[in-house]
This record gives structure tokens, C-alpha cells and sequence, in this order.
């Protein structure tokens, strides 16, 4: 059985389903997940939430030095995480209306393209065809391959970080960019003990000098430890947590081999196209060498009808 649409979004994409169906198309959304994408779910929103937690900690600081009387109040991470979560579903649930109201069918599963003569996707087994098929899917974190860094599986990533039941008591945070620096700070501020490891000797290295040097810096003065010209060379569970064995390769020094035990390791090394698993060579739609998904300035790809919108071309990230 083949369903027909007008047009159809695979993932993220929502606002351009309401659109559509507002100007009269007959529109879907493929959803694998929950509603919403990487920044309701696992990016913006749900870190600024825990940003803002870890802003009320340091604020707490500072109350004596304002007149007020010392305040002792134990952080309670389940309350936050509780909290949270609620604000996330709340969210999930207006997505959902929304599409509801505007007549848009929401399809859960996991899409992939067909070989199909025209452009076609297939749904828990199910067919659809449209003549314009918009691929929204995102982007995902970046882990390393166990033929890399045996173990690297045991860390967790920044969609991990949103999953944690309790504050650890120990952290190392493997990565350099923007995403790293954001949750070790806010580990920090809540209480846990908490590295940042990096391949050289400034975070940010991307951005601004004076910012890489300055956020390094304050980095290192909010108590976070920066591991510099550091690396994980394999990682091992133990009774207590984990066990990582690292290398520092200071330059015109010879490397030294440390073991630190920890209870999280996340890694924050970057984000892939989340294009795997879709099928895209069945319908000929390209890629670059890391799976982005090429398209020209109108968001086409090189077939026509099939579009492409968001993390998953690679050329300006947004999330989380």
C-alpha cells in the first residue's frame, strides 16, 4: 500500500509542515523520537534550564557579601532533573497539538528511502510517496570508535548528560569547543568535580583569541581542572565507575601517562549528520565525505522534489 502526500518532513522540520499545510498541502511528519528535535529535547532548551540552575548556585556565593545570611542549602539534582523533564514533555505535548490542529499527520518510526521509480520513504514497514520530501533530521554528538579509544563507549555524550539520574562526584569532560566548556561549568558550579581535557592549551580555539584566553582562564578559576595537551587513550569500567588512562604530550616534553578514576566521562568532540540509516544512496541524493547532505542555495538536493534543511547539510550548525 502506498500513501500519497503532498509533502513530507522526515524528523525536525516542523515549522515547515505547518506552513505547508497552512498555504493547503496535505502534510506529514516522520518522527523516530520525541517532537521537537535536538533543542527541545537535548539541546537549548533543557541546558538553559540547567544553566540557569547552576547561575542560582553561584549566586549563592555571593549572598553574604550582599547582606544576606549565609545560605547552606543542599542541591538536589532529582528535583532539577524532575522538573525539567516535566517542562520538556509540556513542550512535546504543545508540538504535538499544534500539528494536530493543523491537520498534519504525525508518523512515528524510523524513515529510509526506497528504490522506488519516484521519490519514496518507508515507515514501519509502510510506504509514502510526495512530490516534495523535506529531510530535517539534525545532527547527532560525536563518540569515538572503539578501534580508536577501546572503551569509548562506556563515556556518555552531551544527550547522555540530559539522562544522568544523579550529580557525579567526579567528571572529565573530553572537548575544547562550546558544548564542553557550557556542561563542565555547570557541573562544576552544582558540586561535582569536574576536568575539562583538550588536545591544546586554550578552549574556544575557534572563537575570538581573547575569548579562547580569557574562558580558559576563568575556567580554571571557577576550580574546573583543564588537562591540556590531553588525550583518553582507553577507558575501563570498575566497581566504582570508570577507569581512563590518559596521555599529556606537552610540546618538547616527552608524553606523560596518567589513570583517573571517574564516575561520568562525556565526550563533547563534536556533532555527525544524523543521515545515517535513511537510504539516501538508494535515491542517489548526495553527500559530502561526512555524510552532511550536499544542497544548493534553494536547499535542494540533486533530486529533484527531495529538499534538505537544517544540521544535517553541515554548512551552519544551530543545536543543540
Amino acid at each position: 500500500i502506498l500513501t500519497k502526500l503532498e509533502i513530507k518532513m522526515f524528523k525536525g522540520g516542523l515549522a515547515g509542515a505547518r506552513r505547508a499545510a497552512e498555504l493547503g498541502a496535505r502534510a506529514a511528519v516522520v518522527e523516530r523520537h520525541k517532537l521537537g528535535g535536538t533543542c527541545v529535547n537535548v539541546g537549548c532548551v533543557p541546558k538553559k534550564v540547567m544553566w540557569n540552575t547552576a547561575v542560582h548556585s553561584e549566586f549563592m556565593h555571593d549572598h553574604v557579601d550582599y547582606g544576606f545570611q549565609s545560605c547552606e542549602s543542599k542541591f538536589n539534582w532529582r528535583i532539577i532533573k524532575e522538573k525539567r523533564d516535566a517542562y520538556v514533555s509540556r513542550l512535546n505535548t504543545i508540538y504535538q497539538n499544534n500539528l494536530t490542529k493543523s491537520h498534519i499527520d504525525i508518523i512515528h518510526g524510523h524513515a529510509a528511502f526506497t528504490c522506488d521509480p519516484q521519490p519514496t520513504v518507508e515507515v514501519n514497514g509502510k510506504k509514502y510517496t510526495a512530490p516534495h520530501i523535506l529531510i530535517a533530521t539534525g545532527g547527532v554528538p560525536s563518540v569515538p570508535q572503539e578501534s580508536q579509544i577501546p572503551g569509548a563507549s562506556l563515556g556518555i555524550t552531551s544527550d547522555g548528560f540530559f539522562q544522568l539520574e544523579e550529580l557525579p562526584r567526579r567528571s572529565v569532560i573530553v572537548g575544547a569547543g562550546y558544548i564542553a566548556v557550557e556542561i563542565a561549568g555547570i557541573l562544576s558550579a552544582l558540586g561535582s568535580k569536574t576536568s575539562i581535557m583538550i588536545r591544546h592549551d586554550k578552549v574556544l580555539r575557534t572563537f575570538d583569541s581573547i575569548i579562547s584566553s580569557n574562558c580558559t582562564e576563568e575556567l580554571e578559576n571557577a576550580g574546573i581542572e583543564v588537562l591540556k595537551y590531553s588525550q583518553v587513550r582507553e577507558v575501563k569500567k570498575t566497581s566504582s565507575g570508570l577507569e581512563l588512562r590518559m596521555v599529556t604530550s606537552i610540546p618538547g616534553r616527552k608524553p606523560t601517562f596518567t589513570i583517573a578514576d571517574v564516575d561520568c566521562l562525556l565526550w563533547a568532540i563534536g556533532r555527525d549528520p544524523n543521515s545515517w540509516g535513511l537510504n539516501l544512496n538508494k535515491l542517489g541524493i548526495q553527500t559530502d565525505d561526512k555524510g552532511h547532505i550536499i544542497v544548493d542555495e534553494f536547499q535542494n538536493t540533486n533530486v529533484k522534489g527531495v529538499y534538505a534543511v537544517g544540521d544535517v547539510c553541515g554548512k551552519a550548525l544551530l543545536t543543540p
